[in-house]
């Protein structure tokens, strides 16, 4: 049956009488400890809502107007929702609050919560999205929750890098490779942040959102957490499953970053995975007679060589290019508009990709820029730490073996850089004793590449893996094989075979 429809900072840097570090430390209180039951659990059952908390009402206008861009059918039933989280500060463990948007989709009894990637859409609007994927029949007896994790979207989201100092970051050519101008701007915005969250700003991590997601289960009036986690969002889900074992319901993982603690190691894996599917963007363009022609890479070569086209709000430098072509390539629906905006801006006509990269680089009254709060997260989330000579030598060679996005990519090791290592050991979930997990892992995905996915199914106890050999971001919703799987898990609590591949 199927869904599917035809660094160190500022080495005193303070606001007033204060002795915090500039950038603070997140260590946290671990949380329980996990269950000492040996081995996996067996499946739960479903289970349906007691005592649910969560007042869903009518979507305001700052949902709305974003779900216009969405586009979703009439017949499609939306409501919106608030969930109090701890914020859990270093300085003030298991005190203080937040206030998370939690946007439901379907009418469905049994509530499915929905993580997306923290540089992705919120979690709310992607819920969405991937309900428009899915039968009508799924969404009568399941409803997607999406919880906007904290620090995007509404979800007290992240505005801390003041507008020039992001403006002039994200502009720099990252095929340069100038490191000392990426880490001289990441430790400005690094100051900028502390100033401006202060001791919110360690609290903003996937440790402190895995609880997040118990306090949506308990709004939610739920006994088993049932959920779905899209590529980086799916890290959030696994740390749940290590931190509340006896809470995780029917799981599944849709793309999972590699665990590796070697930054390194897991960004290469990134940039070869969106080299591999810019050029799956390019054989399917040729294919279809795009307006790139035979050679996409050439096309967008000449964008990035030439004088950078003014817009509006910013200019089209080769950086924010290749930020608004990488924001649109995991998306297959997307790659005509995204062949049809290099072609254009080619023509020196630059709406097209510059409406790629404005969330992600440019911040509104309604919206902070996607680029404050994926920085923060990254940061806290983030281990290892590179010298310079090393950071230089490393862009050097992915901008030769990943010549598109090599450079980009190797950028995150600066900007992370200047940020001390968190005290708090970076989690590495095994989750000994939760019930089995589905893990979705797609060939040829630029975000969350199957080798990392493998890796990290290979750490989860009770993953079961099913491999998807198509293109993208992400498999649920996308390959009619790997959806009813997923269908059957939820629905049946059919266990998939370890191992299962779906064709292309």
């Amino acid at each position: 049956m199927s869904w599917l429809l035809p660094v160190a900072l500022l080495a005193a840097c303070t606001a007033g009488p204060s002795e915090r570090p500039a950038i603070v430390v997140n260590d946290g209180d671990p949380g329980p400890p996990a269950t000492t039951d040996a081995g996996p659990q067996p499946l739960p059952p479903l289970g349906e809502p007691k005592n649910q908390a969560v007042r869903w009402a009518q979507c305001g206008p700052e949902v709305t107007d974003r779900l216009a861009k969405l586009a979703p059918p009439a017949s499609l039933k939306i409501d919106c929702g608030r969930v109090n989280g701890v914020l859990d500060s270093p300085y003030a463990p298991g005190r203080g609050t937040m206030r998370m948007q939690v946007l439901r989709v379907g009418t469905g009894p049994v509530p499915l919560v929905v993580v997306n990637d923290v540089d992705g859409l919120p979690s709310t609007l992607y819920a969405v999205k991937l309900a428009m994927t899915l039968s009508p029949d799924f969404l009568t007896k399941f409803s997607l929750v999406g919880l906007d994790r904290r620090g995007t979207g509404n979800s007290d989201a992240v505005r801390c890098v003041p507008e020039e100092v992001r403006d002039e970051l994200v502009a720099l050519d990252p095929r340069a490779s100038d490191v000392t101008a990426w880490v001289d701007l990441a430790r400005t915005a690094g100051q900028q942040c502390t100033l401006a969250l202060e001791s919110r700003l360690p609290a903003i991590d996937s440790w402190r959102t895995a609880a997040d997601l118990e306090s949506a289960r308990l709004a939610l009036g739920m006994e088993r957490l049932h959920a779905i986690g899209h590529g980086e969002g799916s890290r959030v889900l696994s740390v749940f499953a290590e931190r509340y074992p006896n809470r995780v319901g029917r799981m599944v993982l849709d793309g999972v970053p590699d665990p590796n603690e070697d930054a390194a190691v897991t960004l290469a894996g990134v940039a070869e995975g969106a080299d591999a599917l810019f050029s799956a963007f390019a054989e399917e363009c040729a294919r279809r007679a795009c307006e790139l022609g035979t050679n996409a890479r050439q096309a967008l070569t000449e964008v990035l060589s030439a004088e950078p086209l003014a817009t509006e709000n910013f200019d089209l430098t080769p950086g924010i290019v290749l930020r608004g072509v990488l924001a649109a390539l995991p998306d297959r629906q997307a790659w005509p508009a995204l062949s049809k905006a290099i072609a254009d801006a080619r023509s020196g006509v630059p709406d097209g990709l510059a409406a790629f990269a404005a969330p992600v680089v440019q911040e509104t009254d309604e919206l902070p820029a996607m680029f404050d709060g994926t920085l923060v997260t990254r940061c806290n989330d983030t281990r290892g730490r590179l010298s310079t000579a090393q950071m230089e030598a490393t862009a050097k060679d992915w901008n030769t073996r990943y010549p598109v996005f090599g450079g980009l990519t190797a950028q995150w090791l600066a900007l992370c850089s200047p940020w001390p290592v968190a005290s708090h050991p970076v989690t590495q979930p095994h989750a000994e004793s939760a019930p089995p997990i589905v893990v979705l892992s797609t060939a040829t995905d630029g975000v969350t590449p199957h080798a990392g996915t493998q890796h990290a199914a290979q750490q989860l106890t009770s993953a079961v893996l099913v491999s998807w050999q198509g293109t993208g971001h992400g498999a649920l919703g996308m390959s009619p094989c790997a959806t009813d799987t997923v269908y059957g898990f939820f629905s049946d609590g059919k266990i998939p075979r370890d191992g299962t591949v779906c064709p292309p």
